[in-house]
């Protein structure tokens, strides 16, 4: 089977694929579609925009496509960056500059206050139309100060409580078992199962 992953995002290609290794699958690009053109991401939940991307892609390709839409909310801040967390502050700022931002708005708020949450919506869509989405969430606590060098996006400030570090800080193959992403994914798999052993 064939699925092409409707995102430009080096980190969650890498992370998709791993997610995902265990099923045969041959992954495709974005660069294997000759004049794609990002569809506008204008939902106001996750998983609208995961649905409006993976569509695009699988009427222009003819196959099936994976499209992932994330976000951080931290509490403290009202549930924002919420759906805006690739485009916060703009859509040409860097993960630097967006964490660095986080961690001004919530300076001299207690660790008891800084509560947080990754959500992920995956939609699977078909050429003929079909779709199917699937969710993941997993909550933490804004770090007082960037660590980790592993991951990326948000993942330097966001504090696992069960491990005690940043996602940044966790090992791949943990976070890939417990990441917002990683829930979705695996929520999705049952699908993807049946997708690919139609098509062997």
């Amino acid at each position: 089977m064939q699925l092409v992953l409707a995102t430009a995002n080096a980190g969650k290609i890498r992370e998709i694929v791993t997610i995902l290794s265990d099923l045969r699958i041959s992954f495709l690009s974005l660069a294997s579609l000759h004049g794609y053109m990002p569809p506008v991401e204008s939902g106001v939940t996750y998983a609208e925009n995961a649905a409006v991307k993976a569509k695009a892609v699988a009427a222009l390709s003819g196959c099936w496509a994976l499209a992932d839409d994330s976000g951080l909310e931290v509490e403290a801040l009202g549930g924002q960056p919420g759906v805006y967390s690739g485009r916060y502050l703009s859509p040409t700022a860097t993960d630097w500059e967006r964490n660095q931002r986080i961690l001004e708005l919530l300076e001299g708020i207690p660790l008891s206050q800084r509560g947080a949450r990754f959500q992920c919506a995956v939609a699977v869509a078909g050429p003929g139309g079909e779709l199917t989405l699937a969710y993941g969430s997993c909550d933490g606590v804004i770090a007082e100060a960037p660590s980790g060098d592993s991951g990326f996006g948000y993942d330097p400030i966001f504090v696992v409580p069960d491990f005690g570090v940043t996602m940044a800080l966790l090992p791949p193959d943990v976070k890939n078992r417990i990441s917002h992403r990683a829930r979705a994914l695996e929520n999705i798999k049952p699908l993807l199962q049946r997708l690919s052993l139609a098509a062997a």
